[in-house]
C-alpha cells in the first residue's frame, strides 16, 4: 500500500495542500504548531474517517470555511484508489472513485494506517476506554461490518440504559421490554466479543515475538483479554450473556446503566508475568507500546494481503537508540511511513532509506 498524493482543503491550518508522496519515508520536519501532526492527521482521518486526537469534527474544519476535504490517491495491490472525506456541520460523506459510500463503516478499510504517537503509552497506562478505543479502530480497519455492529450494539445500549432508568423511576414495574433489549444487547456484543478475541489472540502472537527481540530475549510480553464476563465456550456465549444479564438485573435497575458487555471490556499487559500497567517501568511501558504498534503493521498485513502506511508524529524522539533502531529496521523498505519531528537531529536518517525530506511551517510544506 502506498500513499503517492494527498490534498487538503481548508483542513486545519491548511487552506490548500496539494502534496505528491512519492518517497518511501516521508519525513516532515518543523517547529511545533506549523501543522506537522495536522498532516498526519488528515492521513488518519482519511483512513478511519475520525481524528486520533479529537471526538469533535468541526475542530479538523478550518476557521475561514463551514467544510473541509481531504483526498489521497493510494496504490493498492489491486490497483490505484482515489479516496474523499468531506466534513460539515452536516455530517460526513465518503467517496470511493467518486462514489459515496451509503455507510461511513463501508469506507473503513479502504486505506489502512497505524498511528504511533507518543500518547499511545496511555494504551498501556492509560483507562480501559483508551484500549477498547484501540482495539476498535484497529479491528475496524481489517475486520468487515465490526464497526457498524460496533454503532449498532451502541444504539441498543444507550437505549436499554434509558429503559433502565425509567424502571429506577417507576419502581421497578414495567419489566416486559427488558427482555427484548437484552437479547439485541446479546445479539451484538457476542458479535464484537468474538471478533475482539481473535484479534487479540492474533496480536499477541507478533506481539510477543516481536517485544522478545527488542529486549534480546529477556522479556516475554503476554497480551490478555478481560472481558466484562468470564466464559469458556464460545458455542453458547449468547446464552451466558443473557444469563449474566439475568444475574444483575436488580443492581443495573438500583444504579440505572448496563454493567455486562463489551463497552465494559479490558486489555491486560504482562511482562514476565508481572502487570505491566502496575508494575512495569516507564522503559518497559514504553517497549511494550513500540511492540504492540510494530505487531499491529503485521497483523493488517497478515488479514489483508499488504502492508498498511505507518505514521509516525514525534515519536523518535522519545525513544532511546535501541528502540529507534528496531523501529527504523522494521518499516525499512516493506512500509511507507510518514514521520514528523522537530529537527533531523532528533532522527537517525543514516539509517534512513529513499526519505524524502519536507519542511513545515504556518501550514505550507516545503521540498
Amino acid at each position: 500500500m502506498f500513499l503517492k498524493r494527498i490534498a487538503l482543503r481548508n483542513y486545519r491550518n491548511y487552506a490548500e495542500l496539494e502534496l505528491d508522496t512519492n518517497s518511501k519515508v516521508n519525513l516532515f520536519i518543523g517547529p511545533n504548531a506549523q501543522g506537522k501532526t495536522n498532516l498526519l492527521e488528515s492521513i488518519f482521518a482519511l483512513a478511519l474517517t475520525k481524528s486520533h486526537r479529537t471526538a469533535k469534527d468541526k475542530e479538523l474544519i478550518g476557521w475561514n470555511g463551514t467544510d473541509a476535504h481531504i483526498h489521497g490517491e493510494a496504490d493498492k495491490q489491486y490497483g490505484t484508489v482515489k479516496l474523499d472525506l468531506m466534513l460539515s456541520a452536516q455530517g460526513k460523506k465518503a467517496k470511493i472513485n467518486g462514489l459515496e459510500q451509503r455507510r461511513l463503516s463501508d469506507f473503513v478499510g479502504s486505506l489502512n494506517v497505524v498511528m504511533f504517537a507518543p500518547e499511545d503509552l496511555e494504551i498501556v497506562k492509560g483507562t480501559p476506554g483508551v484500549r477498547r478505543r484501540f482495539l476498535d479502530m484497529e479491528i475496524g480497519q481489517v475486520q468487515p461490518g465490526y464497526l457498524h455492529t460496533l454503532q449498532q450494539y451502541s444504539k441498543v445500549l444507550v437505549q436499554r440504559n434509558n429503559y433502565l432508568k425509567t424502571l429506577w423511576s417507576s419502581g421497578g414495574d414495567k419489566q416486559g421490554l427488558l427482555e427484548v433489549w437484552n437479547a439485541q444487547l446479546a445479539d451484538f456484543g457476542v458479535k464484537i466479543i468474538k471478533k475482539r478475541k481473535y484479534f487479540i489472540h492474533k496480536l499477541q502472537q507478533w506481539a510477543e515475538q516481536i517485544h522478545a527481540g527488542i529486549t534480546a530475549g529477556s522479556e516475554q510480553l503476554t497480551v490478555s483479554y478481560k472481558p466484562s464476563f468470564e466464559f469458556e465456550d464460545e458455542s453458547v456465549l449468547f446464552e451466558h450473556f443473557m444469563l449474566k444479564l439475568t444475574q444483575v438485573k436488580e443492581q443495573e435497575i438500583r444504579r440505572g446503566t448496563t454493567l455486562v458487555g463489551p463497552h465494559r471490556d479490558d486489555l491486560m499487559f504482562f511482562i514476565n508475568g508481572k502487570e505491566a500497567q502496575t508494575f512495569g517501568s516507564q522503559g518497559q511501558q514504553r517497549t511494550t507500546a513500540l511492540s504492540l504498534k510494530l505487531a499491529e503493521i503485521e497483523l493488517i498485513r497478515e488479514e489483508i494481503g499488504e502492508y498498511p502506511l505507518l505514521l509516525l508524529d514525534d515519536v523518535l524522539s522519545e525513544l532511546d537508540r535501541n528502540r529507534q533502531t528496531q523501529l527504523i529496521e522494521t518499516f525499512q523498505s516493506k512500509v511507507q511511513t510518514f514521520i514528523t519531528a522537530t529537527g533531523l537531529e532528533s532522527v537517525d536518517v543514516g539509517k534512513l532509506q529513499d526519505a524524502g525530506i519536507y519542511h513545515v511551517q504556518e501550514g505550507r510544506v516545503m521540498r
